[in-house]
């Protein structure tokens, strides 16, 4: 089977599953996080695949979310006499923090924190969840949609009669 077909055909019946996890057996636990799954299983694809492209999207993106969650509480701490200045300035400030450790290898990947650094603000903003509460729900989403990132590139990888782990022979449509 052709590698594009095998990925639309994986990728197309995992995010009913996928979807179908944030919409009723997690959904309590979850509220409506799918697209931060969306977001990680992406990231896995963009970050070369395989175990090191599920690694990068679950490090880098929790990394990213907890500095979010950082900036959030630094901009109604401190920084709050700034007024309007207040949230930009936090923000700032965590992506300066993105950027410097990003010297660490594990980290190195900017948009992958950059990811998890944005993706902690939907539940901030739209479920109404605290800082703190966001990250544990955040943060688990990351790792399903990195796991479903995993697993669609090894399901793809079967359909194209590629053997052994997606690192050996990545199902790319390219």
């Amino acid at each position: 089977m052709p590698a594009l077909i095998a990925l639309a055909l994986s990728v197309g019946v995992l995010a009913v599953i996928d979807t179908w996890l944030f919409v009723a057996p997690l959904a309590d636990f979850l509220p409506g996080l799918v697209w931060i799954s969306f977001i990680a299983w992406g990231c896995h694809f963009h970050s070369g695949g395989g175990v090191k492209g599920s690694t990068t999207a679950i490090v880098g993106m929790s990394f990213g979310a907890l500095v979010g969650m950082v900036a959030v509480i630094l901009a109604t701490g401190a920084p709050a006499g700034l007024g309007d200045f207040a949230a930009p300035v936090a923000v700032g400030l965590g992506a300066a923090v993105i950027c410097l450790a990003s010297a660490i290898p594990l980290l190195a990947t900017i948009p992958a924190s950059v990811y998890g650094f944005a993706a902690i603000a939907g539940p901030i903003l739209l479920a109404e969840m605290e800082p703190t509460e966001a990250i544990v729900p955040t943060i688990v989403s990351v790792i399903i949609g990195a796991a479903f990132g995993y697993v669609s590139e090894m399901l793809a990888n079967a359909l194209t009669g590629k053997e052994g782990s997606p690192d050996a022979g990545k199902a790319d449509p390219a």
